[in-house]
């Protein structure tokens, strides 16, 4: 059985459904859920469904007391579900293509600092893009630029709202997210 660490900054849909996915698998388990943000509803649907989870600050970050924790919990997979900041380097030279993130649009589109959630499906609106999508990539020390793993995409041309598109690209995140983990996870 391997482990899963999921890293999650708000409400933690796409934690919950990865959470949900793997306790009905032999394959892996969500071990912990780690949150920049001690409100993040994300801890709560931890809580709920057993995980144990870890709050830390940005100066728990940059030092050793993020990477050390994470030590602990000897992840096989890393996984950034609606995590907001810049990843840090100590980790990501600590377990090398083990970190994955999921990033609501094609990148490289719509990437980069600050190109989050609904900025993202803003920007997608204003600009009248026809279709929009998913990018499950892995993380190094730039926003959004690791090698990707996966896309998958969805037709908009029929959305009047960035809330419109946000509704069409969670069902991809909540629908493909969980599988390319798990296919990570089998290579």
């Amino acid at each position: 059985m391997k482990n899963i660490l999921l890293f999650a900054s708000g409400s933690g849909t796409n934690a919950e459904n990865i959470i949900l996915h793997f306790n009905t698998t032999d394959i892996a388990k969500v071990v912990a859920v780690f949150s920049n943000n001690p409100n993040a509803k994300v801890l709560e649907r931890a809580k709920n469904l057993n995980v144990k989870s870890f709050v830390f600050s940005k100066e728990d970050l940059s030092s050793e007391i993020v990477l050390n924790k994470v030590n602990e919990f000897q992840p096989d997979l890393i996984v950034l579900a609606g995590f907001l900041w810049k990843f840090p380097q100590n980790i990501i030279e600590a377990y090398p293509n083990k970190i994955i993130n999921i990033h609501p649009a094609l990148l490289p589109k719509y990437g980069g600092k600050g190109m989050y959630g609904m900025h993202v499906h803003r920007a997608i609106l204003e600009n009248k893009d026809s279709e929009t999508g998913i990018t499950i990539h892995y993380v190094n020390e730039h926003y959004d630029e690791g090698e990707f793993i996966a896309q998958e995409k969805v037709s908009i041309a029929d959305c009047l709202s960035a809330e419109e598109i946000a509704a069409k690209v969670h069902v991809l995140e909540h629908r493909f997210f969980p599988q390319i983990i798990e296919k990570l996870l089998k290579s």
